[in-house]
């Protein structure tokens, strides 16, 4: 357990108060949720660059910081599904747990074989961008309830397809990166 690995525990453990403090109502829970969703992101990004620099690559972190950033952001998507009323949410979701199933199903069949599969580059970029997105909605949510943000003609409906248009490109990244994880390790499904 070095601390990369307890770096990635910390966020696991953070995922589930940033989901109480985005759902439950309490006057700037969105800005408590945006402040503990950006604390477990950047643990993400400090995990990753203190294992590579000082030669703490383990196998226990190539399986669990992935398991991290797909349990802090589905959590992420999942709450704000139930926040944001807009059709796209759950289509964005909806693909968002397509892709993350597919790689899981894939990354086990490696695992059967004594391969861990460490994140793409297109996993990564996935990942940052839907972590992008996500803070955007926080910010917008958290900003929307103060009267000078309302009080400016055509302010909140501009904020609002600028935070969709974010969603759906941090989609777009999520099942292309899908699509390359299952294609790059196909051979376990002829193989099966």
């Amino acid at each position: 357990m070095n601390l990369p690995n307890k770096l990635t525990l910390a966020r696991c453990i953070m995922t589930p108060l940033f989901l109480a403090l985005l759902l439950l109502p309490f006057d700037h829970h969105y800005a408590a949720a945006l402040v503990v969703f950006i604390a477990a992101s950047l643990t993400d990004y400090f995990d990753g660059k203190i294992a590579r620099r000082d030669g703490l690559v383990t196998n226990l972190g190539k399986f669990l910081d992935p398991l991290a950033d797909k349990a802090l952001t589905t959590a992420a998507y999942i709450g704000l599904t139930f926040i944001v009323t807009n059709v796209s949410m759950p289509w964005i979701l909806f693909l968002v747990l397509v892709r993350e199933f597919a790689v899981t199903s894939v990354r086990l069949m490696a695992a059967k074989d004594g391969v861990v599969v460490a994140a793409s580059f297109a996993g990564k970029l996935k990942t940052v961008m839907q972590m992008v997105s996500i803070i955007c909605a926080l910010v917008f949510l958290e900003i929307k309830r103060y009267s000078f943000f309302c009080n400016v003609p055509g302010l909140k409906l501009t904020c609002s397809y600028i935070v969709v248009i974010l969603m759906w490109i941090g989609a777009v990244a999520t099942v292309v990166s899908g699509i390359q994880y299952v294609w790059n390790l196909r051979h376990y499904f002829k193989e099966n």
